[in-house]
């Protein structure tokens, strides 16, 4: 709970009693490694804090083939924001890459919170811009820089967790075969 409430004070957005409204309805769930926070064809009807562990997203490309696509890391917030947004069913799977601690908000409560609380409402259309802004970021990562950019920039933000993530995964999402990234690596070495 301290890491959330550590996130939530560098918005400066929320007032305590705001803060403790959210907290009130949280429910703690673990998903143990290879378990799912979401798969194709379900609506996503949470947001999550991920107290510890990580994540990847993937979705099936039109051969069948798994396209992982992100990774999101402890201290963060996952959803299948598409579907939490519409409501239809999604399209992307969610799965845990190690055990996960998480703190489930309902998408009722933060819906009652936004149409309660103009500073929730404040909030949730920050986080919307920024994942957004993360979106945007992949994208470009994706079409402008080189496999070696894309994978020194995990190197640097989250080397941490490279050690957790299967080669094919990572390969996935860097967009090259698992024989490409193992050139790479050695010439980082």
């Amino acid at each position: 709970m301290q890491a959330i409430q550590s996130l939530f004070s560098s918005f400066q957005l929320l007032t305590e009693e705001e803060f403790t409204s959210f907290t009130e309805g949280l429910v703690l769930r673990n998903l143990k490694k290879g378990e799912f926070f979401i798969q194709e064809g379900s609506v996503c009807r949470q947001v999550a804090f991920i107290s510890s562990g990580l994540f990847r997203s993937f979705y099936h490309s039109s051969t069948g083939d798994e396209v992982t696509y992100c990774f999101t890391f402890e201290h963060s917030f996952l959803t299948a924001f598409s579907s939490y947004i519409t409501q239809q069913p999604t399209e992307e799977n969610i799965e845990a890459l190690t055990d996960v601690e998480l703190l489930l908000a309902s998408k009722e409560k933060m819906d009652e919170l936004e149409q309660n609380h103009v500073n929730w409402l404040a909030l949730s259309k920050y986080l919307a811009q920024i994942e957004y802004i993360n979106m945007e970021k992949r994208v470009f990562m994706l079409q402008k820089e080189t496999a070696e950019t894309r994978y020194r920039d995990l190197l640097e933000n989250h080397p941490d967790y490279l050690h957790l993530i299967p080669l094919q995964y990572l390969a996935s999402y860097l967009g090259i075969t698992p024989r490409h990234l193992s050139r790479i690596r050695k010439a980082i070495i």
